[in-house]
C-alpha cells in the first residue's frame, strides 16, 4: 500500500482520479486538496462517493508531504508550476496533470500558454506520462508530466506511422472531437448548457495549445518535427474524444501490412485496441483503453486512422493512474480494468 494525496481534487480530472482509486487495492487515499471547498467532506462536494472514502477537503498549504509516497497534482495550467517552484526539489514523485510541463521550451510554453514559465530549469528533468512510447523513462521519474488528452488520442495512432515512415508528416491533418469536460468544471459560455446542446462547433483554429504537444512527441520518434494542422470540435457530450488523422503515404501500402504494423508496434500494450471497424465513444467511456482503426485509401493516396479514448481516463485521470502503477512497481493494468459503461 502507498500513500497517494491529490492537489485540485474539486475537479473533473481529481473526481476522477478518486473514482479510479476506489478500486485500486494498493492505494491508501490520505490527502485532499482544495482552496474553496477546504473543510468541507468529500460527499457533499462529490456525492458519488459518499460511503466510499472518510475524507475532507483541506487547503494545499496543510499538505503533508512527509505523509505521501505519491502526490498527484490536479490544478489549473500556469498554477502547478507555481506550486511546484515553491516545493522544489520535490520530496515525493509529482504527477502532474496540468500542461506546465509538457513542452520542453520555456520559449515554446510562452508563445502557446501566453506565459511566462516559472521553473524552465525542470522542463527538460520532467517525463512526458505516455506509457506506450516512454515507459522507462516513467520508471524512474521524479516528476512526470501527464500529457493532454488530445495529444493522446493523436500521438498514438499517428506513431506506428512516424516510425515506420510510411507518411509525409509535412502533410498531417487531425480532426478531433470531444465532450466538455475536457474545458473542465468551471463555467465558460462555450460549455454551457444551451450553448452546447443541439450544436457541434469547431474552436482553437491554428492556435490550440496542444498542437506543439503533439509535434514535439512525434519529433522524439522521426529526429525531425512534423508539422501538424490541428483543429478541435466540441460535441454536445459530457466525456469522450474521437480523433481522426489524414496524412499522405511516402508509398503505396497494402492494408493487411498496415494492420501487420500496428499490430506488432502495440502487441504488447494492454490499453491499445486495434479494431477492424471505426471505433465509438460508447465502448470507451469510463475506461483507460485507447481504440484506434487505421487503414489506406488508394484513391487519395492518404493513411487515414480514427481513434477513440474517456478524455477524463485515458485522457487525464487513468493515464495518470497508469503512470503510478509503471513508477511504483504496481502491474500495469491495476485498478483501470473495469470496462466500458455500456449502454
Amino acid at each position: 500500500m502507498i500513500n497517494v494525496g491529490i492537489a485540485g481534487a474539486t475537479g473533473y480530472t481529481g473526481s476522477e482520479l478518486i473514482r479510479i482509486f476506489a478500486n485500486h487495492p494498493k492505494i491508501n487515499l490520505t490527502a485532499l486538496t482544495s482552496e474553496s471547498r477546504a473543510g468541507e467532506h468529500l460527499r457533499d462536494v462529490h456525492p458519488q462517493f459518499a460511503g466510499l472514502f472518510d475524507l475532507s477537503f483541506t487547503s494545499i498549504n496543510d499538505l503533508n508531504f512527509s505523509d505521501l509516497d505519491v502526490l498527484f497534482l490536479a490544478l489549473p495550467h500556469k498554477v502547478s508550476m507555481g506550486f511546484i517552484a515553491e516545493h522544489h526539489p520535490l520530496p515525493c514523485p509529482v504527477i502532474d496533470l496540468s500542461g506546465d510541463f509538457r513542452l520542453p521550451d520555456a520559449d515554446v510554453y510562452e508563445c502557446w500558454y501566453g506565459e511566462k514559465h516559472v521553473k524552465p530549469d525542470l522542463l527538460n528533468e520532467a517525463v512526458y506520462g505516455l506509457p506506450e512510447l516512454f515507459r522507462n523513462e516513467i520508471k524512474s521519474g521524479k516528476l512526470i508530466s501527464n500529457p493532454g488528452c488530445y495529444p493522446t488520442s493523436t500521438i498514438l495512432p499517428l506513431a506506428p506511422l512516424v516510425k515506420h515512415q510510411l507518411i509525409d508528416t509535412k502533410t498531417i491533418v487531425v480532426d478531433a472531437k470531444s465532450g466538455t469536460t475536457g474545458a473542465g468544471a468551471s463555467a465558460k459560455d462555450n460549455t454551457h448548457y444551451p450553448n452546447v446542446a443541439d450544436n457541434f462547433s469547431a474552436y482553437g483554429l491554428k492556435t490550440h495549445r496542444h498542437t506543439p504537444e503533439i509535434e514535439i512527441t512525434l519529433e522524439r520518434s522521426l529526429g525531425e518535427r512534423p508539422t501538424i494542422q490541428f483543429t478541435p470540435h466540441l460535441l454536445p457530450l459530457n466525456r469522450g474524444i474521437l480523433t481522426n488523422t489524414y496524412s499522405m503515404a511516402t508509398k503505396p501500402i497494402d492494408e493487411k501490412e498496415l494492420r501487420s504494423i500496428f499490430a506488432e508496434f502495440y502487441q504488447n500494450e494492454p490499453f491499445i485496441r486495434l479494431r477492424d471497424h471505426t471505433p465509438q465513444l460508447r465502448y470507451v467511456r469510463g475506461t483507460n483503453y485507447c481504440d484506434i482503426y487505421v487503414t489506406f485509401d488508394e484513391r487519395t493516396n492518404r493513411v487515414i486512422t480514427v481513434s477513440a479514448i474517456d478524455n477524463l481516463v485515458k485522457g487525464a485521470a487513468g493515464q495518470a493512474v497508469q503512470n503510478m502503477n509503471i513508477l511504483c512497481g504496481f502491474p500495469e493494468t491495476e485498478g483501470l480494468t473495469l470496462p466500458a459503461v455500456c449502454p
